[in-house]
């Protein structure tokens, strides 16, 4: 392969294995707030088209290679938090409020300093609560269904050895191919188009407390303030305030279709910036708007997959999908137990959030901030408010 196409495979890479690597979870979290399969093959579509368009935006106008992707914590979330108070609409009121935050991050820096006031602790537990159910759903589907779902656990763990960047997409082909196989008929052929749905806007403060306050923390501390680590450990320096304003808009252009949340991309991030991309530094930007192109031409798929999703016996793509977090979960639980003066409130902060309990209709997410924060304040050894989260934001005054 030459020189001048590496930057081009790099970004075809990265979209296939982002989207491959997640797709389910952001479906699952739609549906799980309401969404019919059409508004959430609506919302996925949108997802796909947004970020592609914010990556070609900020990587022609500044040649440098940002990523960015949709908040496959945030869909985690969405899993956890279920049915919010008002219904569909409701949700994507949720998900307007969140947009709003995000373009406000970037124009208020206190906005942020106040995000960066959560513990890392506290945030990343509050992640690992949010997906230890959905993670443990493989081992209670293989031992319900062992026919239908080893085969997509025993290609994930094959590929964990020889190839384990392809674990998670190949596990998930072959959970579609089983879907295929016993459920083909169930699909028509209606449903494989692509579509888009709009949803009027509608508001309750249970969904603006349990599900935007959470959803904008876990976007924030899992995959804003990582990406600009990412990008920053290649020698590269994220236009702050510019992208918060791209993904901020997006995340606003796509609520009323059925996306929840776009913003910059962590994990995916070092295909695009890093060596893969190839050795001229300066030339890397073209991986994302590779990246970004691909990413066009996976959301006409976008129908298609929902429909497959929706047909799959129980079991095959909740497996899929907890096999696909796992690495996120062990990730949370490394950041969140590091300081040993800070694991009571941080291990306070996961039961509650893995509990699923809802309070006046607000649901585990917020309840387990609100623990893990009282049981650092009572907490005979508690650390200082200064976060690692808020020393990392703390260098995007500057970007």
């Amino acid at each position: 392969m030459s020189e001048q196409g590496t930057p081009v495979a790099a970004g075809v890479v990265a979209a296939v294995v982002g989207f491959s690597s997640s797709f389910v979870v952001v479906l699952a979290g739609l549906t799980a707030v309401g969404a019919t399969p059409v508004q959430a093959a609506s919302g996925l579509l949108a997802l796909c088209v947004a970020q592609a368009l914010g990556m070609l935006w900020l990587a022609l106008r500044h040649r440098t290679p940002v990523s960015l992707a949709w908040s496959t914590p945030g869909a985690a979330l969405l899993v956890t938090t279920g049915a919010v108070q008002g219904g569909w609409p409701a949700a994507v009121g949720a998900f307007l409020a969140t947009g709003v935050l995000v373009v406000a991050t970037g124009l208020l820096p206190r906005l942020g300093d106040l995000v960066a006031a959560i513990p890392v602790s506290l945030a990343r537990a509050m992640l690992a609560g949010v997906l230890l159910p959905l993670c443990v759903e493989p081992v209670l589907a293989l031992a319900d269904s062992p026919a239908t779902v080893a085969p997509v656990v025993l290609t994930w763990l094959v590929l964990q050895r020889r190839a384990a960047r392809w674990a998670v997409p190949a596990s998930l082909a072959v959970a579609l191919v089983v879907v295929v196989v016993t459920a083909g008929d169930a699909v028509a052929a209606g449903d494989l188009l692509p579509t888009l749905a709009v949803t009027a806007p509608g508001w309750s403060w249970q969904a603006l407390v349990g599900v935007t306050l959470p959803l904008y923390v876990v976007t924030m501390a899992s995959q804003n303030v990582p990406g600009v680590a990412v990008m920053g450990s290649f020698g590269y320096r994220v236009p702050w305030r510019e992208t918060m304003g791209v993904t901020g808009l997006g995340t606003l252009l796509v609520a009323p279709l059925g996306g929840h949340a776009v913003n910059l991309a962590a994990i995916t991030a070092a295909l695009n910036a890093g060596p893969a991309a190839g050795p001229d530094r300066e030339q890397r930007w073209r991986a994302s708007v590779s990246a970004a192109v691909t990413y066009l031409v996976l959301a006409v798929g976008a129908g298609a997959l929902t429909a497959l999703v929706a047909a799959a016996p129980d079991g095959v793509v909740q497996s899929a999908a907890g096999l696909a977090l796992l690495g996120t979960l062990a990730a949370s639980l490394s950041d969140a137990l590091a300081d040993p003066t800070d694991r009571l409130p941080a291990v306070g902060c996961l039961v509650v959030a893995a509990s699923g309990v809802s309070i006046l209709g607000v649901g585990a997410a917020f309840w387990a901030l609100v623990v893990g924060l009282v049981l650092r304040r009572v907490s005979p050894s508690a650390p200082s408010p200064t976060s690692s989260a808020g020393r990392a934001r703390s260098g995007t005054h500057r970007r």
